[in-house]
């Protein structure tokens, strides 16, 4: 009978011992992981990995305050074409370029007028900004577009319905954009290849 209990009262203490070592160990081994930290496996052997955060969405731009970069001098750069696309909250118009980033304005502007002759531009919106750059050409010294097309090109975006081709003259070109309605935007210039980039909120 004393043998009984003895025997019983150490099985106890095993289990009891065996329980607070695994309730350890186990802590360590399997507790979650926080979101984004790598899994360590050594139950599985597994690779290490995790999946990295959707990227935030890019805020629409506010401004709306006129831009003048002054750039006179040198040789001119040449217009080789100009694209566009929607973004979640705001439409991009790039200018590509070939040579120096040259200097521009970005003004609003009432209606959008042929650089040279002044006629207005048939062309129907809810707000106009003008792109000009100087100098600046659309044409090689040959006087063939590198700009073709147009002048009035389509978009039908978010906000921006047309992107129009308003001059090539006198080491000015111009680019018009018309608007649904009249938005916040932002003018930045990137390198690698030369462009300037204008966004335009919804």
């Amino acid at each position: 009978m004393r043998h009984t209990r003895s025997f019983a009262a150490l099985l106890c203490l095993a289990v009891l011992c065996g329980c607070g070592t695994a309730r350890t160990g186990g802590t360590t081994a399997t507790a979650s992981p926080s979101p984004g930290t790598p899994t360590a496996g050594p139950t599985t052997g597994a690779p290490a990995t995790s999946t990295p955060p959707a990227s935030p969405q890019e805020p629409a731009p506010t401004g709306t305050a006129e831009i003048d970069v002054d750039r006179s001098g040198g040789a001119p750069a040449l217009v080789t074409g100009v694209r566009y696309a929607a973004h979640p909250a705001y439409d991009r118009v790039v200018i590509d370029l070939r040579g120096k980033i040259p200097g521009y304005t970005v003004t609003w502007a009432e209606e959008l007028l042929e650089d040279g002759s002044g006629k207005r531009i048939d062309v129907d919106g809810g707000a106009y900004l003008q792109v000009i750059l100087t100098p600046a050409d659309a044409h090689t010294a040959k006087g063939e577009p590198t700009w073709t097309g147009g002048p009035i090109f389509q978009t039908d975006l978010g906000n921006v319905s047309s992107v129009v081709k308003t001059g090539d003259f006198e080491g000015r070109v111009g680019v018009g954009i018309v608007l649904d309605r009249r938005a916040g935007f932002e003018v930045t210039e990137q390198r690698r290849p030369n462009r300037l980039v204008i966004d335009v909120a919804h």
